[in-house]
């Protein structure tokens, strides 16, 4: 790897950083403030067992395939696959 490419250990983060982590905080307060609303709309609904088993595995397959992407992802760039 260049000298070039690689940023100091003690990188500071710049303004557009900066905004960008106060856009993605405000966006995932507006989900959970959103996914809060959404589940008390729904008292009084019945979910039965295998809606909460076909959710679950929802959502940890989601979950496995966004974590196996991101390994993929960092084995690539460990082994200069990806330039």
């Amino acid at each position: 790897m260049d000298k070039k490419d690689s940023l100091p250990s003690n990188a500071k983060l710049g303004p557009w950083g900066w905004v960008a982590i106060v856009v993605l905080v405000g966006l995932l307060g507006w989900a959970l403030w959103y996914s809060v609303r959404a589940w008390n709309a729904l008292q009084g609904v019945e979910i039965s067992t295998a809606g909460w088993v076909a959710l679950v595995l929802g959502v940890l397959f989601t979950f496995l395939v966004g974590a196996g992407l991101m390994a993929l992802i960092f084995y690539s760039s460990r082994k200069n696959y990806d330039r």
